[in-house]
This record gives C-alpha cells, structure tokens and sequence, in this order.
C-alpha cells in the first residue's frame, strides 16, 4: 500500500530497533522519512537502507532533550522535503533501579528524554504541522506507561504515564486544528537490546507474561504507527493502543 504516498515524517531514534522498523514502513508506503538519533552511523546505515530499497530519507543528528535541535530537526525536514506531515515520538531510555537506588540525576536523564522530549518535539512540529492536511503525531509510551510493572523503573514510568496523558491534551487542544495526536503502548517487542537476553530466565519471563506467549516484533509496533499516520485513522485523536500481545488485557 501507499497510503502515505507524498507525505513527509520525522521519526526519532530511528536508527535501530523500533524507530528504524517504523522508518522503513513508512518509506514502504510512500512517505520521505527524516531519520533522527544520537548514533550517527546507525542513522546514516538506515538511510542507506531506505534509499537502497527506493525511498526518499535523510539523516539528522538529535538529542531530543535539546530545544534547539529540535527546532533544527523540524526545519530540516521542511527543507529537505518540502513539508512535515507525521511525527513519530520514539527516542527512549530505560532503567532496572528500584526508587531507593534512583539518583536525582538518573531520574531527570530519563524523564528528560522520555517525557520531555515528547514535548519539545510537539511544541517545535506545531507550526509545521498545521500546514499539513494530514497530519499525525505518534507518540510512543508503553505498557508501563499505564500499569506499575514489576515495582521498579519509576522514572520510566512515570515518563511514559506522562506522556499517555500529555497526548490527551494536545489530542484535545488541536483536535480542530487538523492535527491527530495518538499514543502506542508496546509490550515486551524483540529489539536487537532484548536479544541478548533470549534463551534466559529474562526472555522466558517476558514470554510467560505475554498471552499470546510470544514476544512482539518491531515491525508490529511499525504497523500500527503506519496506521495512525493514515487516512484510515482520520477520526482517531486522543487513542493509546496497545500493541502488547494481550498483556494489559490481563
């Protein structure tokens, strides 16, 4: 399909895992993708990959933590492709620590990519995307975005629970202004950080909790960013969905 025939997107931390699986989908169905990250030459391998394979992409490095790069990001999109159409909030961290054994300053790395970063980047698309006559932001959170988990990572937690409730309020605030705002929850999904977890206690316990007892694909989570992104959400606002494999229907 080429439901994004003609449409410009910007997706963060696109250099591996799930960023990288939502850039291809979204050169697959016709969109020029600007692929952002912090690791240059995973960016730029991307990119190869996606022009390679026939599709319109470039490379800009980016801390989502920066207001300025942000604001670089945007324009460089408009620039390089004339537009900007779909923004996809995917650059994230993690961490294992219980909250007696989170720093301040572990605290406020996390949320200031996680969280923060969501904002700078509507706030610096708005203008952008207005222009557009489909535009669409997708926001990724997470199961623990929602549930608390396994009692630990609190900071991640509470970043992505933020940013459930921040896609809300802007889903509300430019519901009439032609700009789709939506979050993805994704469950326990394979990346290449995962993987080297498979075959131990770690992965089976992540399979066990999943009901439909596998773990997630990326490119599962990269379907349902080319959904949103689409006319065929063109009356979705303000929606998280869960691509969990069953695991929040618990």
């Amino acid at each position: 399909m080429n439901r994004l025939e003609g449409r410009v997107a910007l997706v963060t931390g696109a250099a591996s895992g799930i960023g990288k699986a939502t850039a291809q989908r979204l050169s697959d169905e016709g969109a020029a993708v600007l692929v952002t990250d912090i690791q240059v030459e995973a960016g730029q391998a991307t990119v190869k990959e996606l022009s390679t394979a026939g599709g319109r992409a470039a490379f800009f490095q980016h801390d989502v933590t920066s207001e300025a790069e942000w604001e670089a990001a945007c324009t460089r999109a408009v620039e390089e492709f004339g537009g900007l159409d779909i923004l996809v909030n995917n650059a994230g961290m993690g961490d294992i620590k219980a909250i007696e054994d989170t720093t301040l300053a572990e605290w406020d790395r996390t949320i200031s990519i996680d969280q923060t970063g969501v904002f700078l980047g509507m706030k610096a698309a708005a203008t952008h995307l207005k222009r557009s006559q489909h535009a669409s932001v997708i926001n990724i959170s997470s199961i623990f975005g929602t549930s608390g988990g396994f009692g630990v990572s609190p900071a991640y937690h509470a970043a992505k629970g933020a940013v459930r409730t921040l896609t809300k309020n802007v889903a509300l605030h430019w519901a009439t202004e032609g700009v789709r705002v939506n979050s993805i929850h994704p469950g326990f999904i394979a990346t290449p950080i995962l993987e080297q977890s498979r075959d131990t206690p770690i992965w089976e316990g992540m399979t066990a909790l999943t009901p439909m007892g596998r773990l997630g694909r990326p490119e599962d989570i990269a379907a349902g960013v080319a959904y949103l992104a689409s006319d065929d959400a063109a009356f979705i606002t303000g929606l998280e969905l869960y691509i969990d494999g069953g695991y929040m229907a618990r």
